[in-house]
């Protein structure tokens, strides 16, 4: 298995990469690998190049009804905006300092960015694409997620500490902050509840905070693997899917906190989406594979397909109702930055 140089790559994936393979190869793991053919479950349907951007990639968001995808281009201080229907290039927002995650609201066509260079989120109109406001924290901003119930944008924050902070999107302005134990990588709030589920990788576990009383009120250890990351759920079967390094995918049961099942996958791993119609778990990893995991039951799991991408191609979006998984592939020193679409089977 061949990779780019580490020093074409954004740096958080060289960093895993190395870290996932020495660690590998220390204990004795065999390539993944001897999966039984089957008929693709994800199949390119189109890219769109970005030879304008360059490195890679973080997080995106979609505009469903106007059919466009958001991305945060973080090494180009940039978001960049392209055309679903077309997979066009349609513009980009700029005034950016490594944008991390990206909110995009309907209801109030309004762009939240997080930056992680100056930890200010920023807010665009989402029909001018024009600049607001910024709202500005203490370090580092990263993760965002919304509830649309309560109208509160949670924010992960922090460099040599840890908190959630919380916007008020009708007042847009800060309002709160919950302190973690350390900084905090991507998290999910509960669908059918009222806490937030918050991957603290220092720490090595998930912390679980109550919306409510905006505390912490429960630790669960990540004892199968380190570097625990991205964060996908099945709010269904009440279970969090938690991707962790080197290659290993954690399934935890959100009533008990305890694990009951882990799967190994390819390092790198920064994307994992649930599709509860067919019953998977894609799981996108900066080693260059789309993992793609079946759930036989809510404690049972396989990997059943590892579908080729390219080296840093850690960034990824599932989009349900188009049927569509979105990859975003970071510039290389044969290629240039592009985003993949991928047909779901």
């Amino acid at each position: 298995m061949q990779f780019s140089s580490p020093n074409s790559l954004p740096l958080k994936y060289a960093r895993r990469l190395l870290l996932g393979l020495l660690l590998a190869s220390l204990a004795g793991l065999a390539p993944l690998g001897g999966l039984a053919a089957e008929p693709q479950l994800l199949t390119l349907s189109h890219t769109t190049s970005l030879p304008d951007v360059k490195g890679g990639f973080d997080l995106m968001a979609a505009d469903l009804k106007g059919m466009r995808l958001f991305v945060a281009a973080q090494d180009n201080d940039t978001v960049e905006i392209i055309d679903l229907k077309a997979g066009k290039w349609l513009g980009r927002l700029s005034e950016l300092n490594d944008p991390k995650w990206i909110v995009y609201l309907a209801e109030r066509q309004r762009i939240y960015v997080a930056n992680g260079g100056t930890g200010a989120c920023s807010i665009f109109d989402a029909k001018t694409l024009r600049p607001i406001k910024q709202l500005q924290f203490k370090e580092k901003a990263n993760n965002l997620r919304y509830d649309p119930e309560s109208k509160l944008l949670y924010v992960g924050v922090g460099n040599t500490f840890g908190s959630l902070g919380i916007i008020d999107t009708v007042k847009e302005s800060i309002v709160g902050e919950i302190l973690l134990a350390n900084f905090p990588k991507q998290f999910e709030l509960e669908r059918n509840g009222q806490r937030i589920f918050v991957n603290v990788p220092s720490a090595n576990h998930v912390a679980v905070v109550d919306r409510q009383t905006r505390k912490v009120i429960a630790t669960w250890p990540i004892k199968e693997a380190k570097e625990n990351v991205p964060m996908g759920q099945d709010a269904g079967s009440r279970r969090l899917f938690i991707g962790c390094d080197p290659g290993t995918l954690v399934v935890l049961d959100v009533a008990s906190g305890k694990s009951v099942a882990s799967v190994p996958i390819h390092t790198g791993c920064d994307g994992v989406y649930y599709d509860s119609q067919r019953k998977r778990i894609y799981i996108s990893c900066g080693e260059g594979f789309i993992d793609v995991i079946k759930q036989i039951d809510a404690d049972h799991y396989e990997r059943t397909e590892s579908i080729p991408t390219a080296a840093g191609a850690g960034t990824s979006l599932l989009l349900p109702t188009l049927n569509k998984l979105i990859l975003a592939v970071p510039e290389r020193k044969d290629g240039k930055a592009e985003i993949r679409g991928y047909q779901v089977q």
